[in-house]
């Protein structure tokens, strides 16, 4: 197996699960304190740069996660399923729970819908947090 692979990949993965820390324990717990009048240019403005640092750690992780399921690079198959499952659950809540949320949120603030943000966050930092778990077996075993 070509070692720097699985390394580039764990890079990738952690980087993006200490993004969703970030967002999940600072970020988002100050939206409510966002002034009502503000929060729309708030939003948009939040929205608009999380954009730039998701992306291209979403589009790394999908790199690498379909380098690694091609099985060229030899990895063991354990961790690589664990860690392309991890990200599709990431993707999936990405899709169908914070995209939509957002885009209720960038109408306005309100409490449920931040609520149920915070939840569906909840979820994608599990499941982040998991993903680091499996790229560490898969670097080192």
């Amino acid at each position: 197996m070509s070692e720097a692979l699985p390394l580039v990949h764990l890079a990738l993965v952690a980087a993006y699960a200490g993004l969703q820390w970030t967002v999940r324990g600072l970020v988002y717990p100050q939206f409510p304190a966002v002034p009502t009048e503000a929060f729309r240019d708030f939003h948009a403005r939040h929205s608009r740069l999380i954009s730039r640092l998701v992306g291209p750690l979403f589009a790394g992780q999908a790199v690498t996660t379909g380098w690694l399921l091609t099985g060229v690079a030899g990895a063991p198959w354990p961790p690589v399923v664990l860690s392309a499952g991890a990200l599709a659950g990431v993707l999936l809540l990405t899709a169908l729970g914070a995209v939509p949320l957002h885009r209720q949120l960038g109408r306005g603030f309100s409490v449920d819908v931040h609520r149920r943000l915070v939840r569906v966050d909840t979820a994608r930092t599990a499941a982040a947090t998991g993903n680091v778990l499996a790229a560490g077996w898969l670097a080192f075993g």
